[in-house]
């Protein structure tokens, strides 16, 4: 696997900065409602709704982990 140019790699931290600094609080709430919702497609409604009553989505398990 290819090693990561750590120019580029810092450029690209920069980029993120900036975006966020030039837009407007309207517009990352919008993406983030746009990222929310495409992730929300990915599951079903039921299981989205039960999600809604514990109040989010659980947390991850670890490999080999238990109910």
């Amino acid at each position: 696997m290819p090693r990561k140019n750590p120019h580029a790699a810092a450029l690209g931290r920069l980029g993120g900065k900036a975006r966020a600094q030039k837009t407007t609080r309207e517009q990352r709430k919008a993406w983030a409602r746009l990222g929310g919702l495409a992730r929300a497609r990915k599951h079903s409604k039921e299981e989205l709704s039960r999600w809604a009553k514990l109040g989010g989505r659980p947390a991850k398990r670890q490999k080999g982990e238990k109910r």
